[in-house]
């Protein structure tokens, strides 16, 4: 098929995600090509103001479900090395401070990272790229963070960059060399800011591998004056930021990045009313990881009602990772969000669509209606809450990246 067929799929129920809720349209037809979506709305004739389908591939929706490709707004999926061992030890008595001791946590994955290949990271981060994607992810974000250098940092950004070329998926990359303290600089923050903005970020924007830049702001992380000090030389070099912020306390981390117009703040669970206050001020879009709250076993939650209160825009994202969130499926965020965040089934799919496209700066995705994208998930159900509701079955019945069916 060429990219300019045009394709069409009727007898489906579209969630256009457009208004507040789902958008939803009963009798819905979505017609679309590589260039984009040509028109999603009611199926109506060519003689009652609908598109004519003389010259298109119709697709019989079976009653089904037409929705925004979905969208991994938040992952730190290019890694080598595994956790699995720490989880056991964990499990069998052990703490966080005998782990560190033994060189686990954070510093097993960075040594492990550093110590592979950029083809071994490309083979180990593929089967976790295709979990996703068998679940209907069209976009993902990836960030470093396990390198720490910038010879690993950037072998990371480049595994990024080559699982987009190598796959039928978009990628967003984000540097997060304010993830930890390398070894080499313990006891060092300050010198490995330096590093940070005088080195790795200039020559890793320099070379075009990232779209945006990260920090960890975090009592076990950064500090505020420090990632100011990253953000301060993302601005100037023209990338937008956003921030783990509050996940283990409230260090006003929420308000730093409202006032460099951050993309989004994520985590957030000690997060209060004035860094809500300011996110809404700024239009920075809260990204909530149930999965970590889960693996973490945490007790905070976010604070739904203020952020509800305050229109921010909420979105849901796995957080794949090896330490506090080995999880590779967005649909289980989705019950996930429900069940532990209580938000409604609108919130959730809000969350990996329209609002995670926001929260990746994104504008052109996230919502079926003419001119964007066509990047569409076609799923065995009629109602969107299903969704949210079950996880196990396979609901996806066909995907589409940039019009193209995988």
């Amino acid at each position: 098929m060429s990219a300019s067929t045009l394709q069409a799929i009727h007898n489906v129920r579209l969630a256009t995600m457009q208004g507040d809720g789902y958008g939803l349209i009963e009798q819905g037809l979505i017609v679309f090509n590589a260039s984009g979506i040509q028109y999603a709305g009611e199926h109506l004739s060519h003689a009652e103001g609908g598109p004519d389908l003389s010259q298109v591939e119709l697709l019989d929706g079976g009653g089904g479900l037409v929705t925004p490709g979905l969208i991994d707004c938040h992952t730190h999926l290019v890694w080598a090395g595994s956790r699995a061992n720490e989880f056991a030890q964990r499990l069998h008595g052990a703490s966080y401070a005998d782990i560190a001791a033994q060189g686990g946590g954070i510093a097993a994955t960075v040594a492990a990272t550093r110590a592979a290949s950029l083809e071994q990271i490309i083979a180990l981060s593929q089967p976790r790229l295709e979990a996703l994607m068998r679940e209907g992810v069209t976009t993902i974000e990836i960030k470093s963070g396990y390198g720490l250098s910038y010879e690993h940092e950037r072998k990371q950004l480049l595994a990024a960059r080559a699982l987009a070329d190598n796959n039928p998926v978009s990628v967003v990359t984000t540097l997060l060399a304010a993830h930890a303290l390398p070894p080499e600089y313990q006891q060092q923050p300050d010198a490995y800011i330096d590093l940070i903005v005088e080195q790795i970020l200039p020559q890793i924007a320099a070379e075009g591998l990232a779209d945006a830049v990260d920090a960890f702001c975090e009592k076990v992380g950064f500090t505020t004056v420090q990632t100011e000090r990253v953000f301060a030389a993302a601005k100037a070099l023209n990338l937008p930021v956003k921030l783990h912020a509050e996940q283990l306390s409230n260090q006003a981390g929420s308000q730093l990045a409202a006032r460099y117009q951050a993309l989004s703040c994520d985590h957030l669970e000690y997060l209060d009313e004035a860094g809500v206050a300011a996110m809404a001020a700024s239009n920075t879009v809260a990204v909530l990881l149930p999965g970590a709250y889960y693996f973490l076993r945490e007790q905070q939650l976010p604070p739904l009602a203020l952020l509800r209160e305050y229109q921010v825009p909420i979105a849901l994202a796995t957080d794949a990772n090896p330490g506090t969130s080995p999880i590779f499926s967005l649909l289980l965020m989705l019950q996930m969000g429900a069940t532990l965040f209580r938000l409604t089934p609108e919130e959730c799919l809000r969350g990996v669509t329209v609002a995670a496209a926001q929260a990746l700066g994104l504008h052109d995705r996230g919502q079926l209606k003419a001119g964007m994208r066509a990047d569409l998930c076609w799923w065995d159900c009629a109602d969107p809450a299903t969704l949210s509701y079950q996880f196990g079955l396979q609901q996806l019945r066909g995907c589409w990246h940039q019009g193209q069916r995988r």
